[in-house]
């Protein structure tokens, strides 16, 4: 049983005659005829019985007609959603971004997809890059922003952006000169993302380093956000390390100052989606969108620096 069999089944009922379904159907009677006739043989009973004006529904006919306008409709349905998505009529954009999203002028990032496709729903996830990596690879999310490093198995990676670490204190003796891993290890640390521990790409990066150096980071306290840590580092309870984006926003604290790390550390951020597939067209939209304002942050803060 094909769709083709079905319009044209639904055709005739509607019509009364074959020669009015081909009408409708802009095909030849033979082929109505034929898509009928091989239908009615396919299953061994008529679907019409012939009257003296027009056709008239068999009791095969009269059962068959209701799943056949459902078929029918549904793969109309079908098609009208794909043409939705490829003009952005339509459809949904989902996206995963960095849990400090608005750090990287990310913030208007769906008040301006949505200005310009106000008939796509989006599903905008902000979460830890460990997170939005796997959401990406099980396909929960057809995109995402990242911090790398990540698990990449499966995955795109195209990095996008660079962004200096950097360590945070109250305490101006601990800022007179940029700070080692093993100086680091000393520290009184509070460090954010708590629920994803030294699995957090930026954790992970200065990790390996003490490994390196043979020796270990531990954190004095865990909290979830970033600016629930700068605010404790603003009371002098303990130094933290936060991104140069972190530092340029708003909210960061009076009296909190930097050093860079002696050997400069990166936060990398990053576009991945699945490997061997098409992102829908509103994903593909929202992602460009998010790859523009990232790459117009990196040109704005090239200029900063040059000036």
């Amino acid at each position: 049983m094909t769709l083709n069999q079905l319009r044209a089944f639904l055709a005739a009922v509607r019509t009364g005659s074959f020669t009015a379904a081909a009408s409708t159907l802009q095909m030849s009677q033979a082929s109505v005829s034929e898509l009928i006739r091989r239908l009615e043989e396919e299953h061994g009973m008529p679907l019409f019985t012939r009257g003296p004006r027009r056709l008239i529904l068999a009791t095969a006919g009269e059962e068959l007609l209701p799943y056949a306008e459902q078929a029918v409709a549904a793969a109309e349905s079908g098609v009208q959603a794909l043409r939705s998505l490829r003009s952005l009529g339509g459809g949904v954009a989902t996206f995963g971004v960095l849990r400090n999203a608005d750090y990287y002028l990310l913030t208007n990032l769906v008040e301006q997809f949505h200005d310009a496709y106000p008939n796509v729903r989006v599903r905008l996830v902000g979460q830890n890059s460990v997170e939005v990596a796997a959401s990406v690879a099980a396909g929960d999310l057809e995109a995402g922003l990242v911090v790398l490093p990540i698990d990449d198995a499966g995955l795109t990676v195209r990095p996008l952006l660079r962004d200096e670490v950097v360590y945070a204190s109250v305490d101006p003796t601990r800022l007179t000169e940029p700070i080692t891993t093993r100086q680091l290890a000393e520290s009184e640390l509070i460090l954010y993302d708590a629920h994803y521990g030294w699995k957090d790409p930026t954790r992970r990066q200065l990790s390996e380093r003490a490994q390196l150096e043979g020796v270990k980071l531990e954190a004095r306290i865990e909290v979830e956000h970033v600016e629930a840590a700068l605010k404790l580092v603003a009371r002098g309870v303990g130094d933290t390390f936060v991104s140069r984006a972190v530092t340029q926003g708003l909210t960061f604290p009076a009296g909190v100052g930097t050093v860079p790390f002696a050997e400069p550390l990166f936060d990398t951020v990053a576009l991945v989606q699945r490997e061997s597939t098409v992102l829908s067209p509103a994903t593909r939209e929202i992602a460009r969108l998010a790859r523009e304002m990232l790459l117009s942050r990196r040109r704005r803060d090239a200029a900063l620096a040059g000036g």
